[in-house]
């Protein structure tokens, strides 16, 4: 029996790494972006879409036989709010009411730390479902899209996953990373359970690896059965020695440099 996962914004780094990690016998991947990708091996069990998000004809032809689907599109950085109004906000609405009216049943949204990141770092074990204080557009359109999730879920029905995905890198390369990392095996290993964990709900996780320093919670990921493996603490010697020593907004919020004053003033113009 083929299995067939949608992975939306599959041109950018997590879903061009998704290609080949999420690659099984029995699975076919659907790999969709407005960006041309490269083209399937013979052997490759993908297929690919051409198409925007934010075009709701073209996103329900995209979930026609679709079983789950990966949300990664998104607009990162510093933007213009009517740019993450148009793509992270209504491309999530979208995304969401495709796969609803096509009868998907699991929707595996990329959140981020950002829709909680003027909460400040502590000792104490950040919960699951930290109460959303963005600190920025991108985080409130995070925030949004969690909304999304949940709306989805309650009023339809639908097995939603928000991931507040931490700080992805292939490898962790300053200060924050080493609490809040995510390895590319661990991203492969999250949004694996995200799929597969049985009846979910609406779940908000934080996407994060097993990090000796790490102070985001682990519980509901392994509640969905993710069980991370790598750990930020095997390149702490390199970076404590190498990486410039952390500003204050860095050492001292969630969102790190994106909670300082003036981040989103030429988004605003």
């Amino acid at each position: 029996m083929t299995y067939r996962i949608l992975i939306t914004g599959a041109a950018g780094e997590i879903g061009t790494m998704l290609r080949t990690g999420l690659a099984r016998p029995g699975r076919v991947l659907r790999l969709l972006d407005t960006a041309v990708l490269p083209a399937p091996a013979a052997s490759e069990p993908v297929e690919i879409v051409q198409a925007s998000v934010t075009d709701l004809q073209a996103m329900q032809e995209a979930v026609t036989g679709v079983d789950a689907v990966v949300h990664l599109a998104a607009l990162l950085g510093n933007r213009r709010w009517e740019e993450y109004l148009d793509v992270n906000i209504h491309g999530t609405y979208t995304v969401l009411e495709a796969a609803r009216r096509a009868g998907v049943t699991r929707v595996v949204l990329a959140g981020s730390h950002h829709a909680a990141g003027f909460h400040l770092r502590s000792e104490e074990t950040a919960p699951d479902y930290l109460f959303p204080r963005p600190d920025s557009f991108y985080g409130v359109a995070k925030v949004a899209a969690e909304a999304l999730g949940s709306v989805f879920h309650d009023r339809h029905g639908m097995d939603v996953i928000c991931l507040r995905i931490a700080s992805y890198r292939p490898e962790p390369d300053d200060r924050r990373c080493l609490a809040q990392w995510l390895s590319p095996g661990d991203c492969v290993r999250l949004i694996d359970a995200a799929i597969a964990a049985p009846s979910p709900g609406f779940r908000i996780v934080w996407g994060v690896s097993a990090n000796t320093r790490g102070w985001l919670s682990l519980k509901e990921g392994e509640a969905i059965g993710y069980h991370p493996q790598d750990d930020a603490e095997t390149y702490a010697e390199r970076i404590l020695t190498q990486a410039a020593p952390e500003n204050l907004y860095e050492a001292g919020y969630l969102g790190g440099v994106f909670c300082a004053p003036g981040f989103d003033q030429e988004s605003r113009v």
